[in-house]
């Protein structure tokens, strides 16, 4: 079953800022294998990207909320 907004929205206001920068460091080195290997040949998911870099966004917000 996919998380809903809400609940990933409250998952993130219980974590800590360390472990949001960590989980932000590996959201951002998926994004980047992911743009990388889009360039050799089409993905199979493509709303992948768009999926992680809305993650991010809602990282980054908490941590600039902290």
């Amino acid at each position: 079953m996919a998380k809903t907004k809400k609940e990933m929205s409250e998952n993130l206001k219980g974590m800590k800022k360390e472990e949001l920068k960590a989980k932000l460091l590996v959201l951002q080195e998926e994004i980047r294998v992911i743009r990388f290997k889009a360039g050799g040949s089409k993905s199979k998911n493509v709303k992948e990207t768009a999926s992680l870099k809305k993650q991010v966004a809602r990282i980054l917000t908490e941590i600039n909320n902290k």
